[in-house]
């Protein structure tokens, strides 16, 4: 993985895991260790895990925008976790300039959904074409709607639009506006940022204390089971220092 600690800054790959941690009020509940560099995937194999160890789902999930995916949503909506999981664009949206700097973005386009296609800002329609599947990592299939406009040859904003030779095309998936439309009504809401502000205190006041204050920066063992039981025993010595520290 590209790690933060880039000493000859030329972005060099380095051997690692991908440490995934569950907190609650600054003590590790349970953690996961993945060979995978991208978040999104390992969120449901840590929840897997959260549920074989403690019984249960939590009953909330405080995440960044590294976990946003209509896959994972799906996953906590089915499981009745009440998600408070950013997606990518959530933080832009909520920019007054958005939709100017943005104006041909897909979200911005008028949509007709009795004749089911988009209307550009320069009055052009983008009708359906085809629907595709889209497998993820973990083997989610989702749906996309493809949309094509009929003809950018002459549009004096193509450059600004896209960078396909041809016409524009968006794809649309109904299930992951839905999922997202409610993500977003939750992180809106007075709890959603409520949870969004402690989260920075939470996990990563976790992380501060043992990489900053505890001075670990790597593993000293090799392999994936040995690595687990070093962050294991570590977790264990955070908390037992946090109880201590508390009583």
């Amino acid at each position: 993985m590209r790690m933060k600690e880039d000493h000859m800054r030329n972005g060099q790959l380095k051997a690692g895991y991908n440490l995934q941690v569950g907190t609650q009020n600054q003590y590790i509940l349970s953690y996961s260790l993945h060979q995978r560099a991208g978040d999104t995937s390992c969120l449901q194999e840590h929840l897997e895990k959260f549920h074989a160890q403690m019984g249960e789902y939590p009953e909330n999930l405080i995440t960044d925008a590294g976990y946003g995916s209509e896959e994972n949503y799906a996953y906590l909506e089915s499981n009745g976790v009440e998600a408070f999981v950013k997606y990518q664009s959530f933080h832009y949206e909520q920019k007054r300039n958005y939709k100017l700097k943005k104006p041909y973005r897909a979200e911005h386009m008028a949509y007709d959904p009795e004749l089911d296609h988009y209307t550009c800002p320069q009055g052009k329609q983008l009708t359906y074409i085809h629907t595709k599947a889209v497998r993820s990592e973990n083997g989610y299939v989702s749906q996309r709607k493809v949309y094509e406009c009929e003809d950018c040859s002459a549009c004096p904003v193509k450059a600004a639009c896209t960078r396909s030779q041809s016409n524009r095309r968006i794809l649309r998936g109904e299930e992951l506006i839905r999922l997202k439309q409610a993500a977003q009504r939750r992180l809106l809401s007075p709890r959603g940022v409520n949870h969004r502000r402690k989260r920075g205190i939470e996990v990563e006041a976790v992380f501060g204390q043992l990489k900053q204050n505890k001075g670990f920066r790597r593993f000293m063992l090799r392999g994936l089971d040995k690595v687990s039981t070093e962050w294991g025993i570590l977790s264990m010595a955070h908390n037992i220092t946090k109880m201590a520290s508390a009583s």
